[in-house]
């Protein structure tokens, strides 16, 4: 019998096992809410789509890793919000990094929201990020982009 302990554990018993299922997570900083992620988050709704979104799935006393990465592994999507202060924000990078190790691994998408961003400042950030192609809110809609998504979810 080996004394040496796995590396392996199972999950704790306090982390989340309700198995409900999102079509989208939106990673976003709390700043952009009032102007984008809110009005974004309700859009999506509309189109029929389960969101992932702190303001409709966290609840007080709840623990914000264990919720968000909950919210992570069981989403089709990753709805990525980049603005000047996502890139500041330290759970807005762990949001991101679960994200992308998701999407690498073929088990998420990444899509990118650039409101008040220009691509040379994600590229600062992120150059492999910046090689996604992104809705500027400059340019689209909210609704259009909630459209957007509800049909390559519809394709998927």
């Amino acid at each position: 019998m080996s004394t040496v302990p796995a590396l392996v554990h199972e999950p704790a018993p306090s982390v989340e096992k309700s198995g409900k299922t999102y079509d989208v997570f939106i990673s976003h900083a709390i700043e952009d809410n009032e102007s984008i992620v809110r009005s974004m988050a309700d859009e999506l709704v509309v189109c029929g789509l389960k969101v992932w979104y702190d303001e409709f799935t966290l609840r007080i006393g709840d623990s914000l890793r264990q919720k968000i990465d909950a919210g992570l592994a069981r989403s089709r999507v990753g709805l990525v919000v980049f603005s000047p202060p996502f890139v500041d924000k330290g759970w807005t990078n762990y949001e991101l990094g679960g994200i992308v190790t998701r999407t690498i691994s073929g088990e998420q998408i990444l899509l990118p929201i650039w409101p008040n961003i220009t691509k040379q400042e994600v590229i600062d950030f992120s150059p492999s990020l910046a090689n996604k192609v992104a809705r500027s809110t400059g340019m689209h809609m909210v609704g259009e982009i909630a459209d957007e998504i509800a049909e390559l979810l519809q394709d998927k």
